[in-house]
């Protein structure tokens, strides 16, 4: 097979199972080629070295990446164009200690519906938007935060500016002012945050909140009227407000600010496809002893109405 058919081959296989990601990774003497999906990571294809070689160099080639460097990271961008549909690909490249390349290429889907296996989940964090402040979700990779960020900004009204803050861009979004990260240009989150204030959104989307000086301006917007919608990385609930203040944010900066916290993960339901379950905390759960407030007791009832089975609810009972 030629390279450009392989790789026409290989992104149709990862578009058509909707991949976030696509890792194209050294193993012994050949190539590994990887899809990141809502179900985790999942094999694809072995590649000879030679096949593999050419293929990342047809992928650099069209990203405008140095073909000639295997060793140091290396970042860039293609826009991939189907029958339908154009997508935008971000690429990722470093050797690892035996300078063996490796590739990581994320590919980034126009807006779609997402499923909710209880939808006044959604519309009780639409609600508590209205309040303005910080709104967090954290969940693991793939767990469809992004998706409920930007489904929230969209039914709050088409009249407000939403300006978001990725790292990379996810989700295209025409109606949405979006800017990505780029630490070799200076567009680092920090510095975007502080570019974003002034741009004045009515929403401010924030992909993840990975430090303290990110922490510190995310909350001073919500503290200055702005609605700010942003994930962190936490293994529950009520776990998100000690990652918040571990930091650096101060509790009581939190309490003025913090709308609400949700955790969320995608669940295959009775029919194998797979649906979002959140779990919410408002201010007033802040106190409550545990790190969830109502998860197992949606993972009952969606097992009482067969909406999920017994395996499912015993996989995700802790989150």
């Amino acid at each position: 097979m030629e390279v450009k058919q392989l790789v026409n081959h290989m992104l149709t296989a990862a578009i058509e199972q909707r991949a976030s990601d696509v890792f194209i990774l050294p193993d012994k003497d050949n190539f590994v080629i990887k899809f990141r999906t809502e179900l985790g990571l999942t094999g694809w294809q072995v590649l000879d070295q030679s096949t593999g070689s050419d293929l990342l160099n047809y992928l650099k080639f069209s990203a405008q990446m140095d073909l000639a460097e295997h060793r140091r990271p290396q970042i860039g961008a293609w826009f991939y164009q189907t029958a339908d549909a154009v997508y935008n690909l971000r690429f990722s490249c470093v050797g690892d200690f035996q300078n063996r390349e490796s590739m990581v290429m994320r590919i980034i889907y126009a807006s779609q519906d997402n499923r909710y296996f209880l939808p006044e989940q959604l519309q009780q964090l639409t609600e508590l938007a209205q309040q303005r402040g910080l709104i967090i979700t954290s969940g693991p990779t793939g767990s469809g935060k992004t998706s409920l960020m930007y489904d929230l900004a969209h039914l709050l009204s088409e009249a407000k500016m939403t300006m978001t803050i990725e790292d990379p861009v996810e989700i295209q979004a025409d109606d949405f002012l979006q800017a990505q990260v780029n630490d070799e240009a200076g567009m680092t989150y920090p510095n975007l945050l502080k570019a974003a204030l002034r741009h004045r959104p009515d929403i401010l989307i924030i992909g993840e909140i990975r430090d303290q000086e990110s922490a510190k301006i995310a909350v001073n917007a919500a503290l200055s009227g702005h609605l700010v919608l942003a994930t962190v990385h936490a293994k529950s609930t009520l776990q998100t407000v000690s990652r918040l203040t571990g930091l650096g944010v101060e509790l009581e900066k939190l309490r003025n600010c913090l709308t609400a916290v949700s955790y969320q993960r995608l669940l295959p339901d009775s029919d194998g496809k797979l649906a979002c379950l959140l779990d919410i905390a408002t201010y007033r759960d802040w106190e409550r002893t545990g790190t969830f407030i109502n998860w197992r007791d949606h993972l009952t009832e969606l097992q009482v109405k067969e909406k999920i089975d017994a395996a499912t609810k015993e996989a995700f009972w802790y989150g």
